[in-house]
């Protein structure tokens, strides 16, 4: 109970480390010895000592520690092992809290020689022979035994030296040179101990057989004779190796070979096969007689009886010349764990498989043989399953993602190319949640706005959209640290889709179009035809084109490229401007509108008091073919002053280009038409009459008095004069800078566009003249240095840029040019000799 427990397994000791207790901890573990000294074990020294650290399923922490391990207490048949364990919230391990564990266990009747094939190391023990203690026989003193071999301790029972048997010599190594190579040697009063890891540079693979032929194995059944193996088989790692001690003046030897099994398990059909032969030649040297004791085996070091194996449908089979478990994949027992292989998510079923064999020979006695095997399957890729639903009452989208196993941690979204910490998700609008089942598994469901940033919205038809979610989530295993990412699209389509509408109107000689902004057309943009209407495109073209974040206006003059003209009587004229919405992205048609109008024939004519008359000709819908530029008057010879691709302006007095005039008693009136004939063919095919009236008689008094005046001179008024400076962001004046996007930060020499207006008086009869104007290099416009940038209304001839100035059209928010006057400056800086004294 606690944080940690503890259980006795035979000659093994199990400390188990509560997950729960331990979760989201930096753990360090050391084994303590009699003195109190803590041990800190690392993967070698555990292998030599005889210890073992697993996480077992699902972070559960699991100590073994073998009855003969190096700090471990041995008295009569009890050997106890002291554990800490030092649990920081920070890798550094700073503000530790340290647990102690102590635990005891009992070992009965120890066997004559004693093998355990751990997951990190083989152990042997062997019983020490003791001779007869010779009657009057002086006894050594302590100190004889260092004179003579100082490597043997001069203590009553101590190892001198080890010999490994390999095929081509003998290798020999003292005592200190062995623990230095990573073997583990020891030595109680009546045992001897080697321990070996699976990497020592003595360890050998060996192929033992277990397929006996009929015959041969009833022979040899008969005449109680060892079994003669085939060559193929199941590899063991094996040491043969023989251990040196001394005894009361007395050089003792031991065989310490131990050979534990590598391979021999099958997967197949949905089943594990775990094969062990039950001879083993290099732990039979000598052998003539060999005679099974017993068979056990189980799971965790726990051992089941016949009963609990059939509940699990385990099958133990004790056959002549191997022992063989069968166990189906998934059974009770063992468990799955996530695994990842090539980025892909799959999973591994393990299980820790415990097999006790005894026999007795003519030359140990009795052995037993404790192998411990770490069965993992294959990898198993697995689908990650992925739903969607959709809460419409508060417009979020539910998208589950799972089942895990719980090994699995979601540690980060990557959110539109950015990756986000789960506990940071929150501020991106994502609400993570972890659902737990009663298996054990889990999933995650993450909840996200509809109107979320990162949530991708498209129009598909009608009052449809589409919300698209494009989140890629990453999942680390525990305790494996391995990564795997799931990508995660989920669509939604949502009957919410609120498409432009759009209302015209005309007024005096502009057509308008006002757009309401849907819920749609963030990506849609504005054409005629297939020209984008862009502000600036607008500007060159004299329209107006103004977005105030809901609706779109624009207004078009009578008289412009994009106008259509679909009908054409003596008291009216039909104007129309059509204008659609496209797909920035897909340039697919979205959406038209249209604005017609009726305007007056007098607005295409202007019959001036001198004389001159300008006539303007309109192609009409239906004359495409027609070009403008070859229209005529009268005269073939008089052409159009200025040409679009809509329409043609002629400027001529009324007495050329073959105008005709006729009288009556108060009007003279002209005459003329505009004519379009085709190559070849004198007649003509577009025919456009118009007149000019013009009073006879008409009276004006004009009052006139003679006198002396005086020379012109300005005398000052008073009064106050309202006045705006403003910085715009482009050459065409279209977009000022706001407030809230100073300070404004330019390089040297971009171009910096004022404009100075002058609000009020609103009086066409004042003229805006700029005087002086200066930069400083604070915001106070007294302070020194000061740089004039116009001096007496004119450029300074000091700049090595000049300021260049602007003209000022008339348009819809320029009522009256004469009251603003627009300048460019290049930017520069203030220097102080060599150094400048503000970025």
């Amino acid at each position: 109970t606690g944080p940690m427990s503890s259980e006795c397994l035979g000659n093994l000791l199990r400390i188990t480390l509560s997950a729960e207790y331990f979760e989201n901890k930096y753990l360090s573990l050391s084994v303590v010895d009699q003195s109190g000294t803590a041990w800190e074990l690392s993967e070698a020294t555990a292998a030599q000592c005889g210890y073992r650290v697993t996480y077992s399923s699902w972070s559960s922490i699991e100590f073994h520690a073998s009855a003969l391990s190096c700090h471990s207490h041995l008295e009569k048949d009890v050997f106890t092992v002291t554990i800490q364990i030092k649990a920081s919230p920070t890798p550094d391990m700073s503000n530790a809290a340290t647990h102690l564990k102590s635990a005891s266990c009992r070992y009965g009747l120890w066997s004559p020689r004693e093998l355990i094939c751990g997951s990190n190391y083989m152990e042997v023990s062997v019983r020490r022979e003791v001779p007869q203690t010779v009657k009057d026989f002086v006894q050594d003193e302590p100190g004889d035994w260092t004179l003579v071999f100082p490597e043997a301790k001069a203590e009553e029972a101590s190892i001198w030296q080890i010999v490994f048997h390999q095929p081509e010599e003998k290798r020999a190594l003292l005592v200190s040179n062995a623990w230095d190579a990573g073997y583990g040697l020891n030595a109680t009063d009546s045992r001897v101990l080697l321990r070996v890891p699976y990497t020592a540079a003595q360890v050998q693979l060996v192929e033992v057989g277990v397929v006996l032929l009929a015959q041969q194995a009833a022979r040899l059944c008969r005449s109680n004779q060892m079994p003669s193996l085939q060559d193929q088989g199941i590899t063991f790692s094996v040491l043969r190796s023989s251990t040196f001690y001394k005894y009361h003046w007395v050089i003792l030897v031991v065989d310490t070979a131990v050979a534990c099994p590598v391979d021999g398990v099958d997967y197949a059909n949905k089943t594990i096969t775990w094969t062990v032969p039950k001879y083993i030649p290099p732990l039979s040297a000598g052998v003539t007689s060999f005679k099974d004791v017993l068979v056990e085996a189980g799971v965790d070091l726990h051992k089941l009886s016949a009963k609990e194996m059939a509940s699990r449908k385990y099958v133990l089979l004790n056959e002549l010349n191997a022992i063989m478990m069968k166990i189906p994949i998934g059974a009770e027992g063992g468990y799955y764990k996530t695994s990842v292989s090539n980025g892909q998510l799959g999973a591994k079923y393990s299980i820790n498989l415990f097999l006790e064999h005894q026999w007795e020979d003519n030359k140990w006695g009795l052995t037993k043989h404790t192998i411990i095997k770490e069965i993992e399957t294959p990898f198993e890729q697995a689908e990650v399953a992925i739903t969607n639903s959709l809460n419409l009452s508060v417009r979020l989208m539910n998208v589950t993602v799972g089942t895990f196993l719980p090994d699995v941690e979601l540690v980060n979204l990557t959110i539109e190319e950015v990756a986000v910490a789960v506990p940071e998700a929150v501020q991106h609008g994502y609400l993570i949640h972890r659902a737990r089942y009663a298996n054990g598994s889990k999933a995650y469901i993450i909840q996200v706005p509809l109107d979320a940033p990162s949530v991708k919205k498209e129009y598909m038809r009608e009052d449809m959209r589409a919300y698209t979610l494009n989140v890629t989530l990453t999942f680390i295993t525990r305790p494996s640290s391995e990564t795997f990412v799931v990508p995660v699209i989920a669509l939604s389509a949502v009957k919410d889709a609120v498409l432009p509408s759009a209302r015209g109107f005309c007024d005096g000689r502009n057509l308008n179009l006002i757009i309401s902004h849907g819920n749609v057309d963030q990506n849609w943009l504005p054409f005629i035809s297939d020209w984008h209407l862009t502000p600036e495109a607008a500007q060159k073209y004299n329209y107006s084109l103004r977005d105030n974040g809901t609706h779109l206006a624009i207004s078009v003059p009578f008289l412009s490229s994009h106008v259509s003209y679909e009908g054409f009587h003596t008291s009216a004229i039909k104007a129309s401007f059509y204008l659609t919405l496209k797909d920035g992205v897909t340039s697919a048609q979205r959406r038209d509108f249209s604005v017609s109008c009726i305007f007056s024939p007098s607005e295409l004519i202007q019959c001036l008091p001198n004389g001159t008359v300008i006539i303007t000709a309109i192609k009409l819908v239906g004359d495409e073919d027609l070009d403008t530029a070859l229209l005529v008057l009268r005269d073939r010879q008089c052409k159009p002053s200025l040409v679009t691709e809509k329409t043609a302006t002629f400027k001529f007095n009324v007495n050329t280009c073959g105008t005709s005039r006729k009288f009556n008693s108060t009007t003279m009136t002209y005459e003329n038409e505009v004519l379009y004939f085709r190559p070849g063919n004198d007649t003509p095919t577009y025919q456009l009459k118009f007149l000019c009236s013009y009073a006879v008689e008409q009276t004006v008094d004009v009052r006139y008095e003679s006198k002396k005046n005086p020379p012109p001179s300005i005398k000052p008024g008073l009064g106050c004069l309202a006045l705006s400076l403003k910085l715009f962001k482009d050459k065409y004046y279209s977009k000022p800078y706001q407030e809230s996007e100073y300070p404004v930060v330019k390089y040297l020499r971009e171009a910096l566009y004022f404009e100075v207006e002058l609000l009020h008086p609103k009086d066409a009869r004042l003229d805006l003249n700029l005087d002086d104007c200066w930069a400083t290099n604070s915001q106070s416009q007294d302070s020194f240095p000061q740089w004039h940038i116009l001096t007496h209304g004119c450029e300074n001839n000091k700049d090595s840029y000049r300021t260049a100035f602007h003209k000022v059209n008339y348009s819809l928010r320029v009522k009256f040019p004469q009251h603003l006057k627009r300048f460019e400056v290049r930017m520069f800086a203030f220097v102080q000799g060599t150094s400048l004294l503000q970025e």
